[in-house]
C-alpha cells in the first residue's frame, strides 16, 4: 500500500518553532544558573577601605576662645606694681575680648576682702576705653602696651603713713608711682600707624605680712600721681 508523504511544515513556522525552542533552552539555562548561584545581587561597588589615621583628612575645628589676660602674681611689691601697670595698659582690640574682660583680669588680683573692689573697678574704667570707643578702635585693629621708665615709692606716701592713725593702714600696704610711655598702634586707611604718649599714675597695693602675695587696692587718676 502506498503511503502518502507526511505533510510538510511550512518553512516560516519551522523557523519560529526552532527560535522558541532556543528561547526556552536559554530561559531554562538561566533558571538553573540562578538556582546554582543563588539570587542575583545589585551591582553595588564594594566599600573602600577606611583610611589610616595618617591619611584621614582633617577639617579645622571651631576656633578656640580668646585667651583671657592674667596679671602675674608676686610677693615683691615693686615687681607686682610693675606687673599691674603693664597689665592695665596691655590690650588688643583684635583679641576678641572686651574692656570688661581686661577689667576682670585686674580685679582678680584685687583686694581679697572685697572692700576696695568697687572703687578699683571705678578706677579702671578711667584707664580703659569705653565699649563704644572699643568698637571704633577695633575697626582700626588698635593695640596698646606700656614701657615703664621707673617705679618709685612717692614721698607723699611716706608722709601719709607717718600721719595715719594706728590701724588705719594695713601692714604691708604701700604705693608705687609709675612713669612710662604708652605705645599704641593700628591701621588707618590700611596703613600702619603708631603713637606714643607719656603717662604716670600711682598704684596702691598690699603685700606681706597682710597676705602671702601682693594685691591691688586702688589706682590714682591717670597723669595725676602721688609725688
Amino acid at each position: 500500500m502506498k503511503t502518502s508523504p507526511a505533510p510538510s511544515v511550512p518553512r516560516g513556522r519551522l523557523i519560529a518553532l526552532i527560535a522558541a525552542g532556543l528561547v526556552l533552552l536559554i530561559l531554562a539555562g538561566v533558571g538553573v544558573y540562578g538556582l546554582l548561584v543563588g539570587p542575583r545581587t545589585t551591582n553595588t561597588p564594594a566599600p573602600e577601605p577606611a583610611p589610616s589615621p595618617s591619611h584621614i583628612p582633617t577639617t579645622p575645628g571651631p576656633s578656640s576662645p580668646p585667651r583671657l589676660p592674667v596679671v602675674p602674681r608676686s610677693a615683691d611689691p615693686e615687681t607686682f606694681a610693675r606687673n599691674v601697670a603693664e597689665a592695665i595698659f596691655a590690650w588688643d582690640t583684635t583679641s576678641g575680648l572686651m574692656p570688661l574682660d581686661y577689667t576682670a583680669a585686674i580685679l582678680d588680683v584685687g583686694d581679697p576682702s572685697g572692700t576696695e573692689q568697687a572703687g578699683l573697678a571705678s578706677d579702671l574704667a578711667t584707664f580703659l576705653p569705653t565699649r563704644e570707643a572699643w568698637i571704633e578702635l577695633r575697626k582700626h585693629e588698635t593695640r596698646q602696651h606700656l614701657t615703664i621708665d621707673q617705679a618709685v615709692i612717692p614721698e607723699a606716701w611716706d608722709d601719709a603713713v607717718a600721719q595715719a592713725q594706728p590701724g588705719q593702714i594695713a601692714p604691708g600696704t604701700t604705693a608705687y608711682t609709675i612713669e612710662g610711655t604708652r605705645h599704641r598702634d593700628g591701621l588707618w586707611n590700611g596703613e600702619p600707624v603708631s603713637s606714643e604718649h607719656p603717662v604716670s599714675f600711682t598704684v596702691f597695693i598690699v603685700c606681706t605680712p597682710a597676705y602671702p602675695t601682693c594685691h591691688l587696692l586702688r589706682l590714682s587718676q591717670l597723669d595725676n600721681p602721688l609725688r
